[in-house]
């Protein structure tokens, strides 16, 4: 099962839907990877007192929305910018980037989820809600595409002398480093970017593959690699390069033979993970920053690896702008019967989804723009 301290990904996946039992990961050196992996440690995850998550990008911002608390949730709004000269307002783009803030008697952790599509979104909104970098605990990229880690390497750029020295990046999965590519119906490619494993080390980043559940900072906690055991499918999105060319893209043993052989084949998203917290006396905040295995499949995996059944809320990309009809249909009709206490979708989640949550789970959507920032339990 496991090779040279890594699993491939068969392996992980297997694992992922045997994890029927409360799972902790830690973090542990792999022996010659020159990179650090999540390592068993046997105990329940955390609990936190509360969480703040800032939407620091996301496709579109409402500037009239007022801020308002729905149900137990504070819900704050950013609202017009009022600069002396109004040039500086909200940078909206397509993509996705969290700062979460959690807290757990007098402790506090904060952590950036995803990175934006570009330098400008991620840095400027950054500077303007005014999310002190030097205080971040933990980086996490929730998979390999451009919307979501654009912004990192700017962001180390410009940021890193100011961080913590053992600053870590946890990812899913190697796939978080292949080339990937989108497809036009001519079978004309187009690049869909790179993270730049070299560039990480560079920038002195410890990269944490967690292709297992795993715990952040003692108070967040990923899902890991995420079983693909209801209806959902993985939509079409981009291609992958299995390979490294150029000094860049994924390890090849981390791949099927027949992927290995295709060379860039459908992209099914094997290390794409979620971000998580168990926040007391409320149960699971849940964001899934794309959702690619399945927003269903990505609850069930953090209600197994965390042994917490109650979803207080699930939040991000869903993916289901590209869906047909009945599919979305289903995945509501999924979510009527996890019954969470609220639904926030972002980015890719889509106008019918919405819709469609709005009319069968009454009282649990709320509207989420870039900026807006929630604050979950006490």
């Amino acid at each position: 099962m496991e090779r040279n301290g890594t699993w491939t990904r068969r392996d992980f996946v297997r694992a992922g839907s045997c994890a029927g039992a409360v799972v902790l990961l830690g973090s542990s050196r792999a022996r010659g990877l020159g990179r650090w992996v999540a390592a068993p440690r046997g105990s329940a995850p955390p609990v936190v007192d509360r969480l703040a998550v800032r939407v620091v990008v996301d496709n579109a911002q409402d500037a009239l929305q007022r801020s308002a608390r729905v149900g137990n949730v504070e819900v704050e709004r950013v609202g017009m910018i009022m600069e002396p000269d109004l040039g500086r307002q909200v940078v909206s783009q397509f993509g996705l980037g969290y700062h979460l803030e959690s807290r757990r008697g007098d402790e506090t952790r904060n952590f950036l989820l995803d990175f934006g599509p570009t330098a400008q979104s991620e840095l400027e909104n950054l500077d303007l809600f005014k999310i002190d970098t030097a205080a971040v605990d933990a980086l996490i990229m929730s998979h390999g595409h451009f919307d979501h880690f654009g912004g990192l390497m700017p962001l180390l750029e410009r940021d890193r002398a100011k961080m913590r020295r053992d600053l870590p990046l946890y990812v899913g999965g190697e796939d978080a480093f292949c080339y990937r590519w989108f497809e036009r119906p001519n079978g004309e490619r187009k690049s869909a970017g790179v993270v730049s494993r070299s560039a990480l080390d560079g920038a002195h980043v410890r990269l944490v593959m967690a292709d297992q559940a795993a715990v952040i900072a003692g108070q967040a906690f990923t899902t890991g690699a995420i079983p693909r055991n209801s209806f959902e499918q993985v939509l079409p999105s981009t291609k992958v390069e299995v390979g490294v060319r150029g000094g860049a893209g994924c390890d090849a043993s981390h791949f099927t033979p027949e992927e290995r052989a295709g060379k860039i084949v459908f992209d099914r998203f094997p290390g794409e993970h979620a971000t998580c917290f168990n926040v007391k006396d409320r149960g699971l905040v849940i964001l899934s920053s794309c959702s690619h295995c399945g927003i269903i499949n990505t609850i069930r995996q953090a209600q197994a690896v965390s042994g917490q059944t109650k979803v207080h809320a699930v939040m991000g990309g869903f993916h289901l702008s590209v869906a047909p009809q009945d599919y979305v249909a289903q995945t509501v009709q999924a979510l009527k019967d996890i019954d969470p206490d609220y639904v926030i979708p972002m980015h890719c989640s889509g106008a019918t989804f919405t819709w469609m949550v709005r009319d069968a789970l009454p009282g649990k959507l709320i509207m989420s723009y870039t900026g807006t920032r929630f604050a979950f339990g006490g």
